[in-house]
Order: structure tokens, then C-alpha cells, then sequence
């Protein structure tokens, strides 16, 4: 089987990482979770006393840039790669509350996204990829065969978000996660480098009433079908 590129753009919590993964896995593709790298650089800013609740020194975290070293490293016991930050696996860190509520404002850094776009440019190269983020299928790989963008009611992605982080053992209120996405919804389509749109040639699902698996196999049909014709 020929193969391609897949991009997969979205909101938060539309559960873009889950149906790449699913994707990477079946097919035998490389899987890049850019949103682990902007929650990384995130981390980085918080860790370093760069972000607040009232405060962010762009000035400073783009200065140190050249001294945040990401890598995936892949994890056979979990079956996917986990987020590294400099030689530091961070994969649980980054999935939390805190974070979320920063990584928004941290993408829109232009430095920020010129670093890690680069090195995600650098990955797919060879195709045989599926990576997921906010602005693959319009910036990091404009040319990819097939281009999905997933979408889903802010109520239903906040709902799903609060359940996975109540099964983490987090201590946090429905209403502090919808706001979350909420905000976090307007900062990547209102940002100036790189907002979050739907690419021309994307193929809109909003999976509000889909279930992972009927999600996953009519994606299934659309790369096959994208297939015969490359």
C-alpha cells in the first residue's frame, strides 16, 4: 500500500491523539502528537517561572528556545511515545489542568511554533505519518493526502476532558474544564500565526454522537479510498 500523510486538525479534546494513535497502529505509521510539544514548551515556561495565573514572559522562553530539547520516546509497555523534555519524561505532567489552562497562550508564540513546526516538517519527511495538532493540514503539511478535521460541541469535549481527568485522580469541577476549552477554543482561532482553521481540502467529522469505533473505521474508508488515487 502506497504511502501518505495524514493530518488530523481540531479542537481540544475532540480526541484527535486517540484516533491517530488508533490510525498509526493499524497501518504501521509513524504517530506525532504535536500537541504534546507546545504542552512540553508549556511545562518548560511554568517550571521556570515564565507563566502565570497573571503573567507571561514571552521575551524570556523565546531567549531560552535553543535550550528545550524534545524527543518522543517510544514506550512498548504503553504502546505509544511518550514526551520528553530535556532527557525528562514528562508525559504525565503535560496532560494536566495546569497545563492546559497555559499551552494556548504558549502556542501563540510565532518563535515558538517556527521551532516546532521545523522539527515536525523534519519527521515527516519519508510520509507514513499520521501527526495531529491545530494547523497540520494548513501549515506543517499543507500537501498531505488526506486532511481531517474533527470537531465536537464544547459541552460534549468538556465532558469527556472532565472524565479522563477524574479517572486520573485530578481535582477539578466540570465547570473549571468547560471554561478551560472554552478560552481555549477562542485563543487557537483568534491567534494571529497559524489559527485554527479547516484546510480547503479537509474532511470535516464532528463526533458529538460517534463512538471511537464508528469514528475510526469511517476514517479507515476515507484513507483507503485516498489511497487508489495517489
Amino acid at each position: 500500500m502506497k504511502k501518505i500523510t495524514i493530518a488530523i486538525d481540531g479542537f481540544s479534546s475532540t480526541g484527535k491523539s486517540t484516533l491517530a494513535k488508533q490510525l498509526a497502529k493499524q497501518l504501521e505509521y509513524v504517530y506525532v502528537d504535536t500537541g504534546a510539544m507546545y504542552r512540553a514548551v508549556a511545562l518548560f515556561a511554568m517550571q521556570n517561572q515564565l507563566i502565570g495565573a497573571d503573567f507571561f514572559d514571552k521575551k524570556s522562553l523565546i531567549t531560552a528556545l535553543p535550550t528545550i530539547q524534545l524527543e518522543f520516546k517510544f514506550n512498548p509497555d504503553l504502546g505509544f511515545a511518550e514526551m520528553y523534555l530535556n532527557s525528562e519524561n514528562v508525559e504525565k505532567q503535560i496532560r494536566t489542568i495546569e497545563v492546559s489552562n497555559y499551552v494556548s497562550k504558549v502556542a501563540e508564540v510565532s518563535e515558538v511554533r517556527s521551532k516546532l513546526v521545523e522539527q515536525q516538517q523534519e519527521m515527516g519527511k519519508n510520509k507514513a505519518i499520521v501527526m495531529d495538532g491545530r494547523d497540520i493540514g494548513t501549515v506543517v503539511f499543507p500537501d498531505a493526502e488526506l486532511k481531517i478535521f474533527m470537531t465536537a460541541s464544547a459541552e460534549t469535549r468538556a465532558q469527556r476532558r472532565f472524565d479522563e481527568l477524574q479517572q486520573k485522580g485530578d481535582n477539578v469541577s466540570y465547570e473549571d474544564v468547560l471554561k478551560n476549552v472554552v478560552e481555549r477554543d477562542y485563543i487557537d482561532t483568534h491567534r494571529e500565526d497559524s489559527p485554527l482553521v479547516i484546510a480547503n481540502d479537509a474532511i470535516e467529522i464532528d463526533n458529538s454522537y460517534l463512538t471511537r469505533e464508528e469514528q475510526f473505521s469511517a476514517v479507515l474508508e476515507l484513507i483507503n479510498d485516498v489511497v487508489k488515487t495517489v
